[in-house]
């Protein structure tokens, strides 16, 4: 009898991470997918490109929100149970964005859906750490990394084809619908319940101050502008909502470290912060998600350097997205077999070497290939199983509450990180001033035969390859043509290898990381 129960719980436990694996991969994948239709959800709704991008923004700062308070109601009434929710939030938000009557509708109803997509990913993880034999966490979480991973970098290219394929941006998000149901279905039967170990008392002041100081910090960041970094920083909206969001979140810390006296079971345990070896993770978890966010930059960058089209560039993430996927799984079996310190260096060492590959020798699409696949085995690597497995053997049984503020520490890196690159590329096309004048004497071209109106609508759109190129191609005289398409060519280098060659030295940030994390984790073993 004792052996028919083991081998019926055998049987459960591929299902149940199916279940989770699907979940993970529908909400990862809504992260991205709207970038494909935007445009076209722009003009449904009669909204500018600038209002059409809060339905990106608010979907980034629900779930930043929502996953650390998440993950820590998934410790305390169950993860099964919250897992549920979570999907039956997500598949009612995607009903809703779908149905959107009016732009106000669509943007409250993205909320909501963000609301559900959250946690997903933490809860999964959770109940990974919780249920699986310590020798397989990390090859299982490397799965989830992969999924999640896999989804964000294709979701454009997906998105795109759905577009295509029924004409109407509703189906990208009417299609959760039956998933969500399936996975409700299935889920109620399937995936075992488990708590974590909790006080009596709920923190709802530490959620409101938590909730406030996130939301805080990431209104900053996505307030930032590219066109004047340090400008923009210092303004009242960036500068004032930054320091706003420091001080919630000292008053948070303060509020958490009396809760054990009050047996009230704190939303970010003050034992956690306290760790030397857990704030080095979420560390780590940042730079993780700048590495991302390098990747955001592909299209464009096979669009100035390599001359695919617009309309085909998305697709050029494919490698570097299957590779992540590969590395994800990878990074999972190194950390059962060699654990996730030594996980880390080497994710480190080929994220460094993919992104400099990147930087400097990707000039030709057999060469970007080839870098991509190192590039995305690197950051796959990281983004798996190994900061997971570090946030949970810190957690001890807090693991919700460690993983959803690695998650945030994550989407902060995902979300600052844009601004930075985007501003490297203007800097990188702004030396066309300089580039310009060189080529054209190089051609035998006098820089005062450029009528002045001509060069200021030319240098004045740099950054914008696509509006150059076709302002090249009207250009009558072949020599000051060829002059300007070489000058663009070198700029467009000179920009995304700034970019590329900046994620390169945050993978290798992680290296020194690395190496505080093992010896803080030896003194503590010794």
């Amino acid at each position: 009898m004792k052996n028919m129960e083991n081998v019926s719980k055998s049987q459960k436990i591929p299902t149940s991470l199916l279940i989770f694996i699907i979940g993970v991969f529908m909400a990862a994948l809504d992260n991205g997918i709207i970038s494909a239709a935007l445009t076209t959800i722009n003009q449904s709704f009669q909204v500018s490109a600038t209002e059409g991008a809060w339905g990106i923004t608010l979907y980034t700062l629900g779930m930043a929100v929502s996953t650390p308070i998440v993950g820590k109601l998934a410790d305390r009434y169950g993860r099964k149970k919250l897992f549920l929710i979570e999907i039956l939030i997500f598949g009612l938000g995607s009903l809703l964005v779908a149905l959107s009557p009016s732009f106000a509708f669509f943007l409250t109803a993205r909320l909501i859906q963000s609301f559900g997509g959250g946690g997903i990913f933490i809860i999964a993880s959770s109940h990974v750490l919780s249920t699986m034999p310590k020798d397989r966490q990390g090859s299982l979480l490397g799965i989830l990394g992969a999924m999640n991973g896999i989804a964000s970098v294709l979701g454009p290219n997906i998105g795109s084809f759905l577009l295509d394929w029924t004409g109407s941006w509703h189906w990208l998000f009417l299609i959760n619908v039956p998933i969500a149901l399936l996975l409700l279905i299935f889920g109620l039967f399937v995936i075992p319940e488990t708590k974590g170990n909790v006080l009596s008392k709920t923190d709802f002041w530490g959620i409101v101050f938590l909730s406030t100081a996130i939301l805080s910090i990431m209104f900053a960041i996505t307030n930032l502008g590219s066109d004047d970094l340090l400008g923009s920083f210092l303004s009242l909206k960036v500068l004032g909502l930054l320091v706003l969001g420091i001080l919630l979140f000292i008053i948070l810390i303060l509020i958490e470290r009396s809760n054990p006296k009050r047996n009230v079971d704190s939303i970010l345990p003050f034992s956690l912060l306290r760790q030397k070896a857990y704030l080095l993770t979420l560390l780590m978890g940042f730079l993780s998600g700048t590495l991302i966010a390098a990747v955001i930059f592909v299209p464009s960058f096979v669009q100035a350097i390599l001359g695919v089209s617009a309309a085909n560039s998305g697709y050029w993430m494919t490698p570097l997205a299957l590779a992540a996927g590969v590395g994800a799984s990878m990074g999972g079996i190194f950390v059962d077999k060699q654990g996730p310190v030594k996980t880390l260096v080497y994710a480190s060492i080929i994220t460094v070497i993919g992104f400099g590959w990147l930087a400097y020798f990707a000039d030709t699409k057999p060469l970007f290939i080839a870098a991509s696949i190192v590039a995305g085995i690197g950051f796959g690597f990281l983004i798996g199983a190994p900061l997971s497995v570090l946030a949970s053997n810190a957690a001890g049984e807090e693991k919700g509450s460690a993983l959803g503020t690695l998650s945030v520490a994550r989407q902060i890196g995902l979300t600052i990180a844009p601004t930075i690159y985007a501003t490297l590329i203007q800097n990188g096309f702004g030396q066309l001033k300089t580039i310009i004048p060189e080529n054209l004497q190089k051609n035998g071209i006098s820089p005062q035969d450029i009528p002045a109106s001509e060069w200021e609508k030319f240098t004045s759109n740099a950054g914008n390859a696509n509006d150059l190129a076709s302002q090249i191609d009207k250009i009558p005289v072949p020599q000051i043509q060829s002059a300007l398409e070489n000058s663009l060519h070198q700029a467009a280098e000179l920009a995304y290898q700034h970019v590329f060659l900046t994620a390169s030295i945050m993978a290798f940030l992680i290296l020194p990381l690395a190496f505080l994390l093992w010896r803080n984790l030896r003194k503590k073993n010794a």
